[in-house]
């Protein structure tokens, strides 16, 4: 049955939404707990950052349970844990989800 679909129906991205409340330069994931920080997904970005409600492409993660580090640009580090990442779908953080930030 999936023969008869589109291929871009089939391969959706995986993104990262921001919904804190300052544009991101750093985007990193680790499997949750392992602290085995992976590359910078801003990156992926042609400017290379994640503005207040940009959706970013996440790449070379497969779906599963992350801890989520990510650095602002007023320089503000903050850790989320156990992040759900679904291949083709689209995960946030919020300012709320918050709790865990250094500058």
């Amino acid at each position: 049955m999936s023969a008869l679909l589109p291929v871009g129906a089939l391969a959706k991205d995986t993104r990262f939404w921001n919904l804190t409340a300052n544009t991101i330069t750093s985007l990193q994931l680790s499997p949750a707990g392992k602290n085995a920080w992976g590359r910078n997904q801003a990156d992926n970005d042609r400017d290379r950052t994640v503005d207040h409600d940009e959706r970013l492409k996440i790449t070379d993660t497969p779906a599963g349970i992350y801890d989520v580090k990510f650095v602002d640009k007023n320089g503000r580090t903050c850790v989320v844990p156990n992040i759900e990442v679904k291949e083709g779908l689209v995960f946030s953080i919020e300012e709320k989800n918050l709790k865990d930030c250094v500058k």
